[in-house]
């Protein structure tokens, strides 16, 4: 299990300080963008995602809700260790984006909501590194988990099989739920609020990633 804290969550005038301060624990930073239609949100864009990606060392999942994937997606500065994630809900048909972002020399990883049926993301298996389960509705940060997210992890992960895919799960991850997902199969926790909320922000991952011990 690993954690990728969710800058949604941080001091958003010191957004390079506080990621910083977590980078040691973290397997990725995750980085959501939001374009104010597909989510009634507007948040985080190239410029200020490109500006961090050049002063962090850990990779990047930039999670995309946002109508368009294909139009936007280029605009984020990527290497071959950091991923673009595009939600299955999006207007851009999920072949053709999952071709575009991997032609620009990224991980893809593919999300859906929690009202989306789990076997939605099933044709795309084969073609993407990561599934991203969001347990809460998407758009704010700070929402209660939504149980039912287990049973359609532990679903996805049956489907996955040998695939090299990693499963993530986002919303509501905190050291009271998370090994109930972990146990499920999630690989890859989200957190925002079980983090960036506390005081002692190392404190808490490792509180966090304790709490899966009984799942190793």
């Amino acid at each position: 299990m690993n954690l990728s804290p969710s800058l949604l969550s941080a001091d958003f005038g010191n957004l390079r300080a506080e990621a910083r301060e977590v980078e040691p624990l973290a397997e990725y930073f995750h980085i959501d963008v939001m374009d104010g239609h597909f989510v009634p949100n507007l948040m985080i864009g190239p410029p200020v995602v490109n500006s961090l990606r050049r002063g962090l060392k850990k990779p990047f999942d930039i999670h995309l809700m946002i109508d368009y994937p294909i139009q936007y997606a280029p605009r984020f500065e990527v290497n071959s260790s950091d991923m673009i994630t595009f939600h299955i809900e999006a207007k851009d048909e999920p072949f053709r984006a999952i071709d575009e972002i991997r032609e620009l020399g990224c991980k893809v990883g593919i999300s859906l909501r929690p009202i989306t049926p789990v076997t939605a993301v099933f044709p795309y298996l084969d073609l993407v590194d990561l599934v991203l389960v969001m347990s809460v509705e998407p758009g704010f940060g700070g929402q209660a988990f939504m149980s039912a997210t287990v049973e359609r992890i532990g679903k996805l992960k049956n489907e996955i099989g040998d695939r090299k895919v990693i499963i993530s799960v986002d919303g509501g991850i905190n050291d009271k739920n998370i090994l109930s997902v972990v146990d499920a199969g999630a690989e890859l926790i989200v957190a925002g609020s079980a983090i960036f909320g506390q005081p002692d922000r190392i404190a808490a991952m490792t509180k966090l990633i304790a709490a899966t011990r009984q799942a190793q």
